[in-house]
């Protein structure tokens, strides 16, 4: 059945609104008396993403904010993605590319400033608790209203730069298009995070790796796939390029890998879309 013209408008309205959302969300969480902060908006840009059960040449340009700030008890994180797609990714009704909205607030509670004794081993020069949410809402035909609950231990490296190591559990939903609200299984996931200097060449290694157990059944009662979702970027402070201060602007690639995107079975036919291999181009500026 054809999804009306009212019915994409009304995604688009919920798109603006969960974006005003996670904006406030961003301005209001990191004013608990933060030691330090780092505050960014990041635009990337590619035209190999994909989607589960659709296409595998989608461009797509990502606007990004996230904030990271330091407390008397630990870490913070709050990120919204605003996600963009060409017409290879179409809005319900077809006329324009798909918008999605997705937000993150991450918080780290370090268990040696809440305790004052060290939590130090082998490489680990710091333990802490990590609790948080992921929302998203997207106006395509699917229509996804995720919401989902994070908690578990967080290892902190002893490396150049950052690396923390995450065993998460998650507790996820959805309510998509012509269905309620569905809980999927209690799940695991492994979490990496890392932001490595390259010397003093004004390179860093960062990104993101997340390996995710499979969360049982789906909405639709097919079984889900254990998940594994790669974001590298190679990034040059470029600030002084330009007369700025270093740590500003930087600029480079990224790539992301994404076998059984959201839980899919890429192996099933005509579900290519379910893995994702997509050459970035990024920019970030801090503030």
């Amino acid at each position: 059945m054809p999804i009306s013209r009212t019915h994409n408008s009304a995604n688009r309205s919920t798109v603006r609104a969960v974006l005003v959302g996670a904006a406030m969300i961003a301005a209001t969480a990191p004013a608990a008396a933060e030691e330090w902060s780092d505050t960014s908006i990041s635009w990337s840009t590619g035209s190999r993403f994909a989607e589960p059960f659709g296409r595998t040449d989608i461009g797509k340009n990502i606007f990004g904010f996230t904030h990271v700030g330091g407390y008397k008890y630990g870490t913070q994180v709050v990120a919204a993605d605003l996600l963009l797609s060409d017409k290879n990714d179409l809005a319900a009704g077809g006329a324009e590319g798909a918008q999605e909205v997705y937000a993150v607030y991450r918080n780290t509670v370090d268990f040696s400033k809440v305790t004052g004794q060290a939590y130090k081993f082998g490489a680990v020069k710091g333990v802490g608790g990590t609790f948080g949410f992921d929302f998203n809402t997207k106006n395509d035909g699917y229509a996804s209203k995720k919401r989902m609950f994070v908690f578990g231990p967080t290892f902190m490296m002893d490396v150049p730069g950052m690396l923390n190591l995450s065993v998460l559990l998650l507790k996820e939903s959805n309510a998509p298009t012509g269905v309620s609200r569905y809980s999927y299984k209690v799940h695991p996931m492994f979490e990496a995070i890392w932001g490595l200097p390259i010397g003093g060449s004004g390179l860093s290694f960062e990104g993101l790796a997340m390996f995710i157990g499979s969360k049982g059944k789906d909405e639709f009662g097919g079984q889900t796939k254990a998940e594994t979702n790669v974001t590298a970027k190679l990034m040059y402070d470029a600030g002084p390029m330009f007369g700025g201060p270093k740590g500003t602007l930087k600029l480079g690639v990224a790539y992301q890998y994404w076998k059984n995107k959201f839980g899919n079975d890429a192996s099933l036919p005509g579900n290519a879309g379910s893995f994702a291999k997509t050459p970035m181009l990024r920019a970030e500026y801090h503030f």
